[in-house]
């Protein structure tokens, strides 16, 4: 199951979320990508603690897409340094899972 993989990125608003998720859409490097509103991040930058309005884009993908996602975003983001996330799906639905396969690549 290790195949498939959760991608976490925050950014600054919405638009921008869905600006990126359309892009990896467009080139089949995600399935699908929810967009969650209202985060709150609390974080160390330069040398303070910070704190800032976020939403949230999870996406889904294959694990040896991870290098091409990651890189597209970093490229993407407008954040200096933007959080790309992978976390692997260690189980799920046989049929979610071969639907990931089949809209990716």
């Amino acid at each position: 199951m290790a195949d498939y993989a959760v991608i976490l990125v925050t950014a600054p608003n919405a638009a921008e979320a869905e600006s990126i998720a359309t892009l990896l859409l467009d080139r089949r490097l995600i399935a699908c990508a929810n967009i969650l509103p209202d985060a709150t991040s609390l974080f160390r930058w330069e040398g303070k603690v910070d704190r800032a309005d976020e939403v949230l884009l999870v996406t889904k993908t294959r694990q040896d897409l991870v290098p091409e996602v990651t890189q597209a975003v970093v490229e993407a983001h407008s954040y200096e340094v933007c959080e790309v996330i992978a976390l692997p799906i260690l189980g799920g639905s046989e049929a979610y899972l071969r639907w990931i396969d089949e809209s990716v690549g």
